[in-house]
């Protein structure tokens, strides 16, 4: 899913150049922001972190 994503962005700025500069100016502003890049970075890492067994419900 998120190749898919990654190939529908990078075909949007193949067939329209004019929002390369668009989408750099969103990227940089959401990566000024540490709590979005921690969000991002938690949804990122989450299917890789292993589950405490035990006393958690």
């Amino acid at each position: 899913m998120k190749l898919l994503i990654l190939g529908a962005v990078l075909a949007l700025l193949l067939l329209f150049p004019q929002l390369l500069p668009a989408t750099v100016s969103i990227v940089a502003g959401v990566a000024a922001k540490p709590v979005a890049v921690a969000f991002i970075l938690g949804l990122v890492v989450r299917p890789y972190l292993r589950r405490p067994k035990g006393w958690t419900r």
